[in-house]
């Protein structure tokens, strides 16, 4: 085990109690956050953080708590940052009784590595506010809980909050996560706020909160795919060669933009207003290309658009400038400089710094949300108008643009841009698709979604090998004939894999990403767990996926955008999805309130599982992975997608054991309108 690493078992550092610590100046840094607590609630949320700390303390840190409320809008406890460097280390350095409990050590520091997290002295993996804690009290609890604890405990976690171990049993989830489990009713952004600044609720996005990020890696594979398919639908190109992708965003998942428009061979033009965000990508050799000035962006959009030339171009400024730039320019000249367009910002929580206006730059917008949040919202929602009234005129021109799920047309729509949904009574449906609803929706109901594994070794060796095999295992799918849908899906994912080596999509953990369904994750995960078993790999590989996923989410607005048999506002699959897990043979399983799309319009669940070579974890990977995919499988088959029909069919023919009710077709339009006259 690590020397470096010992100080997780020993808890809170106390004696003696650390000297106070200021935020790092050459770190980003999360935006005040807004509340509206009164003094008594004040009072009560400094009161909360110190009840991890014993009396003989409260005198000394309480001011300081209190500070940090005034200064911040929350109480992350910078006195207790840790000293060491925080990455994801090999698995046998970590300070621990349980394998399993070692594998969620890892995966946590990787979610708070400086590298990895966008706001690492917040304890924000990404989205803006995606917490793996509320503070850094929490995460020593919690690293000592996980290394004390034997194969016959579960640590429980409440929205960051290590509420204790408790006896279980060995086929038990080491760790069971909530975050966010809020009473309907006050599942309000206001409610969140100021639950929050009390630090009894936390914001898990979808992989920060269940420790599965695995850096931009993850959205990079799934921006390919969107890119690729959308060019191929709405262009019907073949190639990409020459078209323009505009977009923007370049903090956490976003910052895979870059990446993905050249892996998919266009020219990427991606809008920040983070000068921190746009060198860090930069660095990682994620984008090519920075420019602050517009007219040199649109030269370079011309000398690429003639050369053909798979580039990526940061734009140092606001997006909506650039927007209003291409309608000039086509004002101007009659020429369209964009083809496809999206958001990625972090607009599921636009009023706390996850979009920024484009009245004010960035300084300025820090500075009018810390001091006037009610002035930044109705700033951020004009914002919104002009960018959307610039969106419409270039694509009534001919760009193709769809909402990449971010909230960012809700949002909008609530802003008051003409987002086109006045003639559609269930506010599903936009001016442009939703990503899920025209590319993925299809994809997912087949049972391909983003899983994804991690070496715990460390080494890229490893890696190099689970690379390797996914490819075999891929291969010889193929090889035993799929339908033609089907085997689109594994070719696409076949070139990802060959050649995701080359593209240096590493950050953090040696990890991967890859597409597939029911049957190629569990041939996946049991090939692993063999090479674990024969030193083929030389450590344990954590297998999980994003939220994002066949069954993981229900999310109206996006991952279930096209269930169409009025369902798509519950979340039976979801909370099904993550219980299911759990006596299943996950590691660890987590259920979140809010992520992506924002608090309050999602219901989304991850797991995490450990393939350590043993008998047991090939058992439990088979069960296991079989039901957290065929679980969104079935649903979907149950709202009328033919997809899913042929994949739920598929699946009992399969497997004996599997019996799955079938609707029954239904085509009684006719009949209905009769019945019921308009």
């Amino acid at each position: 085990m690590s020397q470096v690493l010992q100080v997780l078992s020993r808890g809170l550092p106390l004696d003696p109690l650390p000297p106070p610590c200021g935020r790092d100046v050459q770190l980003p840094h999360a935006p005040v956050r807004s509340h509206s607590l009164s003094i008594p609630e004040k009072r009560l949320a400094v009161k909360n953080a110190l009840r991890y700390f014993p009396p003989s303390l409260h005198e000394v840190l309480a001011p300081e708590f209190a500070a940090e409320l005034d200064d911040y809008g929350h109480i992350y406890m910078y006195r207790f940052l840790p000293q060491f460097p925080v990455r994801a280390y090999p698995l046998r350095d970590f300070p621990a009784q349980s394998r399993q409990a070692a594998a969620i050590m890892l995966m946590i520091l990787n979610n708070l590595d400086p590298c990895v997290a966008q706001f690492p002295q917040e304890l924000v993996t990404y989205g803006g506010n995606g917490q793996v804690f509320s503070n850094w009290a929490q995460f020593w609890i919690t690293m000592q809980y996980l290394s004390r604890m034997n194969e016959q405990q579960t640590l429980v976690m409440y929205s960051g909050h290590p509420l204790g171990l408790f006896p279980s049993h060995p086929g038990a989830p080491r760790a069971v996560i909530t975050n966010g489990m809020v009473i309907p009713n006050y599942s309000s952004r206001q409610h969140y706020d100021n639950m929050f600044a009390l630090s009894v609720t936390m914001y898990g996005q979808m992989t920060a909160g269940s420790y599965c990020y695995i850096g931009p890696q993850g959205i990079v594979h799934g921006t390919t795919i969107t890119v690729l398919n959308a060019g191929r639908k709405h262009l019907g190109a073949g190639s990409l060669a020459g078209k323009v992708f505009v977009t923007s965003g370049l903090g956490g998942m976003s910052g895979a933009q870059p990446k993905a428009a050249v892996i998919a061979g266009c020219i990427g033009v991606v809008a920040e207003v983070s000068r921190e965000a746009l060198e860090k990508r930069h660095a990682q050799g994620w984008l090519q290309e920075i420019e602050s000035n517009l007219d040199n962006i649109i030269q370079r959009i011309r000398a690429a658009k003639k050369s053909k030339q798979a580039v990526s171009i940061g734009y140092h400024g606001n997006v909506v400038k650039l927007w209003e730039r291409l309608v000039q320019e086509y004002e101007r000249t009659g020429e369209l400089l964009v083809d496809l367009g999206s958001d990625q910002t972090s607009c599921h929580n636009p009023f706390n710094g996850g979009y920024y206006p484009v009245q004010l730059d960035y300084e300025q917008a820090q500075e009018v949300l810390a001091r006037d949040p009610a002035l930044f919202k109705e700033l951020v929602q004009a914002s919104l108008v002009r960018q959307v009234a610039a969106i419409n005129f270039l694509a009534e021109r001919g760009m193709f643009f769809w909402d990449y799920g971010n909230a960012f047309l809700l949002e909008a729509r609530r802003a008051g841009a003409d987002v086109g949904v006045d003639e559609d009574p269930s506010g599903l449906k936009f001016r442009y698709p939703s990503y899920v609803q025209d590319i993925m929706g299809d994809i997912f109901s087949l049972g391909f979604g983003p899983f994804r594994w991690v070496c715990t070794s460390g080494t890229s060796e490893d890696l190099e090998v689970t690379d390797r095999l996914a490819t075999e295992v891929i291969e010889n799918i193929l090889s035993e004939g799929v339908s033609e849908m089907v085997e689109a899906q594994y070719l696409d994912n076949l070139r990802w894999i060959r050649e995701a080596g080359r593209h240096q999509l590493v950050v953090g953990s040696q990890a991967r990403i890859l597409y597939s369904d029911r049957v190629g994750r569990i041939r996946l995960a049991l090939k692993f767990n063999e090479a674990v078993r024969d030193g083929s790999i030389k450590a344990p590989v954590v297998m999980s996926r994003d939220h994002h996923d066949v069954s993981g989410t229900d999310s109206p607005f996006r991952e279930t955008s096209n269930i169409s048999d009025g369902s798509a506002f519950t979340a039976d699959m979801a909370v099904q999805n993550c219980i299911g897990d759990s006596f299943r043979g996950a590691t660890w399983v987590a259920l979140h309130n809010g992520g992506g799309v924002g608090w309050g319009e999602v219901i989304n669940g991850g797991f995490g599982m450990l393939l350590d070579g043993s008998e047991e974890a090939a058992s439990r990977a088979a069960l296991m992975l079989g039901w957290d995919v065929s679980n969104g499988v079935a649903r979907r088959c149950w709202s009328g997608n033919q997809n899913a029909r042929m994949a739920t069919q598929k699946a009992m023919q399969d497997d004996a054991l599997l019996l799955v009710t079938l609707p029954h077709e239904v085509d009684s339009e006719d009949m209905l309108k009769d019945l019921i006259p308009s």
